[in-house]
Formats: structure tokens, sequence, C-alpha cells
């Protein structure tokens, strides 16, 4: 089975008015540093536990890892090296902002053995990233997504959402040009949710902002994966595009097909062999756990038989594969018939896929079939 290690990097410029993520602003460079040296403590831990298990993949996002600079991140990279060590064909991935780099520091985490590289790009609309409080002009993104490519990454993928406040169809076919226009691999598309506690949520709740409309977002998702694939990306996952199987984020797809992976960093998830953990929230509290040799993990579950089979059905489903049929209830089976009359999904063989209504109402579909 697939292993991989997950790195969460706590740390924003600023906090987004949309984002619910555990991150926090730095209070120095210091506490950054101590970040840095607590994960790597972590991986020792990590190592300690489950023995020579080398990555298959390592994604290191946040919050804004590239916060950390060239040689946070590399430390963090020698530290998985060191410990688990990686497999000779690793995918190693970052997040970054498009503000928070530049060509030399692309090149030097390129020359330091990442191979992917995620740019949180959201809007070509100025007024939308206003909106959603992001620090970078409108074209940066796609200025640092060609840098990455002067760079060497082979893989270069770009974040964007849709259905922001304020966001008209013009704004959003306009975001696909751009992103299409820096030539990446990988598209990620999501819709804006309004998350509780979110200064997104207070501003919608005073009136300052109107609320998504689900209309907008269905008719915006149905454009970007039509423009998409006729631009050559084929859609592998709900929420992502890939210009071949090559491009696509396999740790991410480790994920969906529950995989093994560490999660290293405050608040971050794990899943081994059916059982799941997470790390405790603050920064301080992670770090001060650490440099007291005690582990930072806050609480643990066991997932039981019906749980694992429910989740393989939950997770599968996302991805254009499909779900092998066996994987299904009698019950479930039954659903999926009455659903491939209903049009949101195909059984092909002993599968069932989302078709690209379904994908519109994918939550619904998983309850109706588990």
């Amino acid at each position: 089975m697939a292993f991989g290690i997950y790195i969460h990097v706590p740390f924003c410029a600023a906090r987004c008015g949309y984002c619910d993520f555990n991150t926090y602003v730095p209070k120095g460079p210091g506490q950054q540093s101590e970040f840095v040296e607590a994960a790597i403590t972590e991986l020792k831990q990590a190592r300690n536990e489950l023995g020579e298990r080398p990555a298959d993949t390592v994604f290191i996002g946040g919050g804004t890892p590239s916060l950390l600079g060239a040689e946070g991140l590399k430390r963090l990279l020698d530290g998985v090296a060191d410990t688990f060590g990686l497999k000779p064909d690793a995918e190693i991935s970052t997040e970054a902002n498009p503000e928070s780099v530049d060509p030399e520091m692309l090149a030097a985490i390129h020359k330091h053995g990442f191979t992917r590289i995620s740019l949180g790009m959201q809007s070509a609309a100025p007024h939308v990233l206003q909106t959603l409080d992001r620090m970078h002009t409108a074209g940066r993104a796609v200025a640092a997504a060609h840098e990455a490519r002067d760079a060497g990454f082979d893989h270069v993928s770009l974040d964007l959402m849709y259905g922001t406040p304020g966001e008209t169809d013009q704004d959003w076919e306009q975001t696909l040009e751009a992103a299409l226009s820096a030539q990446p691999d990988h598209i990620s598309a999501y819709a804006l949710t309004v998350e509780p506690g979110t200064a997104l949520q207070a501003a919608i709740r005073r009136g300052a902002l109107p609320a998504p409309d689900d209309g907008d977002q269905a008719r915006r998702f149905l454009y970007a994966d039509e423009r998409l694939q006729a631009a050559g990306l084929d859609w592998y996952e709900l929420c992502s595009w890939a210009r071949n199987p090559g491009a696509q984020c396999r740790h991410n797809v480790g994920y969906w097909r529950s995989a093994d992976w560490w999660g290293i960093g405050p608040g971050a998830h794990s899943h081994i062999d059916g059982v799941r953990f997470w790390n405790v929230l603050a920064p301080s509290a992670y770090a001060q756990r650490l440099a007291n040799g005690a582990s930072p993990v806050a609480d643990r579950e066991v997932l039981s038989a019906e749980d694992r089979a429910l989740e393989a059905v939950m997770l599968g489903l996302r991805l254009r594969g499909g779900l092998a049929l066996a994987e299904l209830s009698a019950a479930g089976a039954a659903a999926a018939a009455q659903e491939q009359a209903n049009g949101r999904v195909r059984i092909e063989g002993d599968t069932v896929q989302l078709t690209q209504q379904g994908r519109l109402f994918a939550n619904a579909v998983i309850r109706a079939l588990t």
C-alpha cells in the first residue's frame, strides 16, 4: 500500500476571510524555526513507531509553506529523507502563495528535490481577490506558474475558486483563460463554501455580502469542466483536472483510496492501518509537547469494519475510475441502479462512476449509496 507524508505548515502572512484552516500569522521568524525543529522531531517519533517505510509521496501544505523559504522547505524534506526515506520516484509537492515565491526560490526548491508545486491562484479578477482577502495581484499567479516552469518543474498546479460573492460568469471565464495561459498540467477548482466562524460568514450575516448562489456555482462548475477538458485537462477527481495520468496528484489520490499517511504538524491528521489520529492545534502546544519528548497527538479513533466500508464508498466514488460494485451493500447496489436511471451514475462492468450531473450532486449520490 502507498504511504504518504503530509506536513502542515500552520503559518500565513495574513488570514483570508473565507479560510477555516488551522493557520496563524507567525509572531516572528523564531516561531517558524521552532516549527521546523518540532516537525523534524515528530518525523523521528513517527519513524520509531512505524519502522522503515519509504514515502511514495510527500505533500507540504498549509497555511503557506513558502513562508518558510527554500531552506526551511529543504530542511523539512531532508527530515523526511533522513527518517523514512523516499522512493526513487517519489512525488514531492509543496503549496505556495504566488506573492511569496520568486524565480530564485523556485529554482532552489526544485534543486532541493521538489517535483510538484501547487499555487493558490483563486481568481484573476481583482475585486474577487479583494473579497477573498488574497494578497497577490491578479496576474501574479500566472507569472509564478511560468517562473516555476522556467525553474524546471514538470508539474505545476493552480488552485481556483468559484462562486465568490460579486463574481460574475465573465470573471470566472476570464479566470479560467488566465489559468490556462500559464500552461499548468493540473488545475483544481473549488466552489466557495462559507465556513462557520469565518470573517466571510460574519460579513454575509450582517448583509455586507450576499451568500454564494447554488445555481451560479453549478453553472460555473459545468463551464469549467467543459472548458478544461476542451483544453486537454481531464477530470480524475471531483474538483481536479490533469493533462495526463502522470500529472495527477498521487498524494491526494492516496487519500481517496484510503491509503496510509502520517500527518506532521499542528492539527495534522493521520491514517495508519485503519486508525485515525490528529495532533493538537496550537503551534506553541505542538512545539512544547515535542520539546518535552511527548507525542503531539490529541486524540485517535479505530475505524470499525463498517466505518472502513463506508469510507471506501464515500472516498472512492470521488474518483473518475469509480467504485467497485462489490464495495456496496445490497441496498447500495439497488440505489446505484436507481441513480443510473436518474442519470447521476453509470454502471460499467463491475464499477459505479459518477456522470457529470452526478458530480454536481455528489454528496447526495454518496448518501444514497451508503
